[in-house]
């Protein structure tokens, strides 16, 4: 396990290919091992730019009104004073914009299958891997398969109709290597799932935190309120739409999010798995052993964040040292949809201070892992539009 910033640097940066992604099969059958996440070297590098290009600042500048569109639904179908499970509400937010970046304007009938059983995969993927009927695993195996029928109906659908989208999924079917090779349609959906699962849980997580922060100290979302509310005055009160400017013009509700992503520590580490013995400042690392770059203990390290557990946006006034702050991981696989992410961040905290209200029901402190960090029992919660 390494817990210092330039140790994660060796890993993750300049000694890259010495350490490859691991994962339990278990879990790589499950999401599709074709998937971004679990890949090394050329293909990689290929399929990277494919989704980068999806989620590039250029692309996403374009989703502006229609994440908006999804906030308001998402906040308005929460806001009748009724206790729900916040972290559920943000992970259904989180998986319609998903669905949205990847397909576009997607069929209700998939849209509802692919919510549906990628629900079951996710109940399924950290528990026993039984292939016994009946087990939340084997019920996980089966609803993979589902997916893929999915996928591959609408793949074959946009062929027949010779549609060429923009959406990540049209630049995955469209995407062709140097010798003209295009992925396959295992691949393809591999990638879908994999772009399921690294979005949807840890936005809902950031998100979770940002609301228990925002409501556990009145001074912060007062601040948050006032900075919020002079872009919703500008907008005639609401009429207007968000504008990508604007959401890049939020300083303080920035800081808030970094903290947010700093505290909570969403991908608290990753695995990786040397391909070769390795030496690292005296120590000796046999080919074939697990390394654990450990974010959380650098974010909540006193020596590089004074004070670490209090929370305290105004850190971030000044920009951290290199290589301490890595909410989304670092190097070649640092997450390729972490500016999407901010961008749900932003948009949805400006309605939810400038238009709802809420109280937390539960005022336990206590912390539960679903698989990522979350408030417990999700963070209950009543919420009214003002």
């Amino acid at each position: 396990m390494l817990t210092s910033p330039e140790a994660a640097r060796f890993i993750l940066v300049t000694h890259a290919h010495l350490f490859k992604p691991t994962y339990p099969k278990c879990k790589e059958q499950l999401i599709g091992p074709s998937a971004l996440f679990y890949q090394q070297g050329d293909y990689h590098t290929r399929l990277r730019k494919f989704v980068q290009r999806s989620l590039s600042l250029k692309t996403i500048r374009n989703l502006v009104s229609d994440i908006e569109t999804i906030a308001i639904s998402a906040l308005e179908s929460l806001s009748g004073g009724h206790i729900v499970n916040t972290y559920k509400e943000m992970k259904k937010f989180s998986f319609n914009i998903g669905i949205f970046t990847i397909f576009g304007r997607l069929d209700a009938k998939y849209a509802e299958e692919l919510k549906e059983n990628y629900s079951i995969l996710k109940k399924g993927y950290n528990s026993f891997p039984s292939i016994q009927a009946g087990t939340p695993y084997n019920n996980a195996v089966l609803a993979r398969k589902r997916l893929s029928q999915t996928l591959s109906e609408i793949m074959c659908q946009r062929k027949e109709r010779r549609l060429e989208e923009k959406d990540l999924l049209g630049r995955l079917m469209n995407a062709t290597d140097e010798n003209g090779d295009i992925l396959t349609e295992d691949q393809i959906s591999d990638n879908i799932i994999g772009v399921f699962f690294a979005a949807q849980d840890t936005t809902a997580s950031v998100l979770t935190w940002i609301v228990k922060y925002l409501h556990d100290d009145p001074t912060l979302l007062e601040a948050v309120k006032d900075e919020q509310e002079a872009i919703y005055e500008r907008n005639d009160r609401g009429s207007k739409p968000l504008t990508w400017a604007q959401t890049r013009d939020m300083p303080f509700t920035y800081k808030v999010i970094q903290e947010s992503l700093r505290m909570a520590s969403i991908i608290s580490f990753l695995f990786r798995e040397a391909v070769a013995d390795v030496e690292y400042q005296g120590y000796h690392i046999p080919k074939g052993w697990k390394v654990l770059p450990l974010f959380r203990s650098i974010h909540h390290n006193p020596d590089l964040f004074a004070d670490p557990e209090n929370f305290n946006p105004s850190r971030f006034e000044v920009a951290p040292k290199p290589n301490t702050f890595l909410p989304f991981g670092n190097g070649v696989h640092a997450c390729p949809g972490n500016e999407l992410a901010k961008l749900e961040m932003f948009i949805l905290v400006h309605h939810l201070v400038t238009k709802f209200r809420w109280e937390v029901v539960e005022s336990h402190s206590g912390i539960e892992c679903d698989p990522f960090p979350i408030p417990q029992h999700g963070l209950p919660a009543r919420f009214w539009k003002e």
